[in-house]
């Protein structure tokens, strides 16, 4: 691969990177509006008998709205966890090496089909205008749904940039001599 081609691909990289951070720091915001809901339900259910399923719906939405698109987040910034104990004792060419099989044949097709499956799910949802089975709970229930596919999206990009860099290293490395 030429140089320029690696500036581009480089480049794409972190500009694919820059928005999955960006749309992490947005909903990172959500943990802390969860904290206020988790306290007022607290509050409320406690303090005065009276806990709001409204609220408590509200919870588990801003929790997986913050796991699943931080999964994305935390490939990209490489904070995400491992089995460090088989990487212990690699050379950095096969930590690479190793890290790619992970991304090729486990994350990928495992997220490709995730993001498929889902579709269908957030569609259907969609079109009944699905709603909370409760009676006080929250209405637009395709709103939760429609993160699935998206943060799958975002961690299919993410990946894909990961790959990428990850490639660019180990070629950059044969260019330099070092096998």
């Amino acid at each position: 691969m030429t140089q320029k081609a690696q500036g581009l691909s480089d480049r794409l990289c972190d500009a694919a990177d820059n928005f999955i951070k960006h749309i992490g720091h947005i909903v990172m915001w959500g943990n802390g509006i969860l904290i206020l809901v988790i306290i007022l339900q607290v509050i409320l259910r406690y303090g005065f008998g009276k806990g709001l399923v409204m609220l408590e719906e509200l919870q588990w939405h801003l929790y997986g709205l913050g796991i699943m698109i931080g999964a994305s987040y935390a490939l990209v910034t490489d904070s995400h966890i491992r089995v460090d104990i088989i990487q212990a004792g690699m050379t950095q060419k096969w930590k690479n090496r190793w890290e790619l099989f992970g991304i090729i044949f486990l994350l990928l097709p495992f997220a490709f089909v995730i993001f498929d499956k889902s579709l269908d799910f957030f569609y259907e949802s969609f079109r009944v205008n699905e709603s909370s089975d409760a009676p006080l709970g929250l209405p637009f229930r395709w709103i939760i749904k429609c993160v699935i596919p998206v943060s799958f999206a975002l961690l299919i990009l993410a990946a894909i940039s990961r790959s990428v860099r990850i490639l660019n290293s180990m070629l950059k490395g044969r260019s330099d001599g070092n096998r």
